[in-house]
């Protein structure tokens, strides 16, 4: 009877009694598909219609006999589809099921306008409903876990000082060039510090991730990141710094028992420290989004970064940069330079397969590698005919893709290959014959520009991109900030074999001279002595040193046996203990060769029995290496694996071996280089 009824009274209405959906696609296709397919999962009973931008003016006419029950509607900005929206209101106002680039939908009501016309702007759902900490009828708030997990790692060596490190995520897997950074200077610190680290983390880290760290790591502290529900525009703080507000984790920073504390990154910056690690100058990026944008929000997001920034540099006494255009952009007197680097043992020359490869490597997790993306297919790869590129979008690069551009994925192109985490990039990097790094906005240094170096490739950058690692245009990169120019230079690049040969191996020898990771730990150790309070004092051997290096010289069965007063006719330095002057070890060597690249031989290296595994070795090596540019060799006994171990973890190469070289008892020599 009812059913009856219905068909009668919609009958005199002239429509037909059963609602239907009408599907309009406004926006790209493959948008309007998944919209469409979601959409009949979500009501299968229902009669369904698409409506295309062709069907605008006939929309009225087409369902002049139909009841319309849900309209689903694309809102994507693309202003090519604005009619087709238009053509929806009309028809069913009040049926508008509105869907963004990301696929959420919200049923647009007069009832709820604000929220409506966020989510016609684009914002995205899950924030529009939200309302600052002050707002009496909050549903969704933030919320900060208490709690904490412990791992131990290496086992603490007595009499060494302990380092206090905070991160904002736990530096493993190397996915991105914080955690690069992070990981491999914390390796070095460990050399002569006992590393407690403090991260935050987003999820259960693996044990296979957890190793590498718990091996020079005496502990590490994981605290769960917060949920941060709080409207970007609400907080004079930036958002990030209110990200990282978690009573768990100031508990236990407040409670470390360390000699020196070091924070990574500026929105870090309220825990308090020692040294403060600037990983970049964040107000210098808003800066260089807001003149781009040009819109009030990137406006608010430079200024109070600023604000925020200036006055958390000055709280710290130790601030370190990433180069010095960084230090001077921080402007106070207590910034000092630690680069960024690069792992030349993992990341080393290998021959150039020939072709027209291009690799990108830039997480999408940050921003400006998806604008550099963007650059990069849409306004420089039409000017590169024959051309492939490869791209390490790092993990979930579609979610950060759509919350950056509003478009679900970029249009496919069959000369671009997406991959995404990629654990082992050196193969990517061995297959390609050019890197592109196309970034527009940047702060810091780019530790992928570094790693593409040392591997002997030639790089295409904007200036944006390599800034702060000293390179020069022709000679170790070509470098345009034009798409007209980059797309020059990898035509140039790929046409000339010669002269990318010539720019790929400039650019290694570059690396290799300023920014080995060995090298740069020794300025990260230096700084921390500074904070730590140095227990050694290093100086030229004298008269009254003889008979403390005959006695650590004869207790060292391993070492060279010369005459001691021998070693006042060469370069020896001591190391004394500053609590009681007494000599800890020695260290000789001489010139054998002068020049702007001199050679240098290290001809002993002792240490006294209870000085040792107190650092004694390594810094009287460092001290040494710390005489200028040139080589080193030495010769090591073939048994002696902890000396040996001692000059590889500082950077010496195996080049010979010397049958028999050594006496009493006879045993053959191990010869190795150092190249500074």
């Amino acid at each position: 009877m009812k059913a009856r009824l219905k068909k009668w009274l919609f009958g005199l209405l002239g429509k037909h009694p059963e609602a239907i959906v009408v599907c309009f696609r406004s926006g790209e296709d493959a948008l309007a598909d998944a919209m469409c397919a979601e959409i009949r999962r979500l009501e299968p009973s229902r009669r369904h219609f698409e409506v295309r931008l062709e069907d605008t003016l006939d929309v009225a006419r087409l369902f002049r006999g139909y009841r319309i029950g849900l309209a689903p509607v694309l809102f994507t900005g693309d202003p090519k589809y604005r009619p087709l929206r238009l053509a929806a209101a009309r028809l069913a106002p009040r049926k508008i099921l509105a869907y963004n680039a990301r696929l959420e939908r919200h049923h647009l009501r007069w009832s709820q306008p604000i929220a409506s016309w966020l989510f016609f702007k684009g914002v995205p759902l899950d924030r529009i409903f939200l309302r600052p900490v002050w707002w009496p009828w909050r549903k969704d708030r933030t919320t900060r876990p208490s709690g904490y997990r412990v791992m131990e790692g290496r086992v603490r060596r007595e009499g060494r000082p302990a380092v206090a490190v905070l991160t904002p995520y736990f530096p493993f897997p190397l996915a991105h060039g914080g955690a690069v950074r992070i990981f491999h200077l914390l390796r070095e610190v460990a050399r002569e510090f006992d590393v407690i680290l403090y991260a935050f983390s987003e999820g259960q880290i693996s044990d296979a991730d957890m190793r590498p760290v718990l091996r020079f790591a005496a502990r590490v502290y994981l605290v769960d990141k917060p949920r941060y529900r709080e409207p970007r525009w609400s907080t004079l703080r930036p958002p990030e710094v209110c990200e990282y507000e978690s009573p768990a984790m100031r508990i236990l920073w407040n409670a470390r028992a360390a000699e020196a504390s070091q924070v990574e990154y500026t929105y870090l910056a309220p825990y308090g420290g020692d040294i403060l690690v600037e990983h970049d100058v964040t107000w210098d990026l808003y800066a260089q989004v807001f003149a781009r944008r040009g819109t009030f929000s990137a406006w608010w997001d430079w200024k109070r970064w600023k604000r925020f920034e200036d006055r958390a540099v000055r709280r710290f006494p130790w601030v370190v940069a990433m180069s010095e255009k960084d230090r001077q952009l921080l402007g106070v007197p207590n910034a000092r330079v630690v680069e960024n680097g690069v792992d030349l043992e993992r990341f080393h020359p290998a021959p150039e397969i020939p072709g027209k490869r291009l690799l990108f490597i830039g997480s999408f997790r940050h921003f400006p590698n998806v604008i550099a993306f963007r650059f990069l297919t849409e306004e420089i790869l039409p000017l590169t005919p024959d051309v492939e590129l490869t791209v390490v979008a790092g993990p979930d690069p579609w979610l950060h893709w759509r919350n950056v551009t509003g478009t679900l994925q970029p249009p496919r192109d069959r000369r671009v290959r997406i991959l995404e985490f990629v654990a082992d990039v050196c193969p990517l990097y061995r297959e390609t014959n050019v890197v592109v790094v196309t970034t527009l906005e940047s702060a810091g240094t780019n530790v992928k520009v570094l790693e593409a170096l040392a591997m002997e490739r030639a790089v295409v950058s904007t200036q944006s991109g390599c800034a702060g690692l000293g390179l020069k245009h022709g000679v170790t990169a070509w470098i345009a900030d034009s798409a007209e120019g980059l797309a020059e230079g990898i035509r140039t690049l790929l046409e000339n074999g010669d002269l990318r040969v010539k720019i790929a191996q400039a650019g290694r020898e570059h690396a290799r001279k300023h920014f080995d990771w060995k090298a740069i730990g020794r300025r990260q150790r230096t700084l921390l002595r500074e904070i730590t309070g140095d227990p050694l004092l290093l100086r030229p051997a004298a008269e009254a040193d003889l008979d403390a290096i005959a006695r650590i010289q004869a207790a060292s069965p391993g070492a060279s046996q010369w005459q001691p007063r021998q070693y006042l006719g060469f370069d020896c330095t001591v190391a004394v203990w500053r609590a009681d002057s007494t000599v800890a070890g020695f260290l000789a060597s001489r010139q054998t060769a002068p020049g702007p690249q001199a050679e240098r031989e290290i001809l002993n290296l002792a240490v006294d029995p209870p000085a040792r595994r107190k650092g004694v070795a390594l810094r009287l090596l460092e001290d040494e290496l710390e005489r200028g540019q040139g080589s080193w060799f030495l010769e090591v006994r073939e048994s002696n694996a902890v000396a040996i171990a001692l000059y590889e973890g500082s950077g010496f190469r195996r080049v010979g071996r010397r049958t028999d070289y050594y006496a009493d008892p006879s045993e053959s020599g191990i010869v190795m280089r150092f190249l500074s």
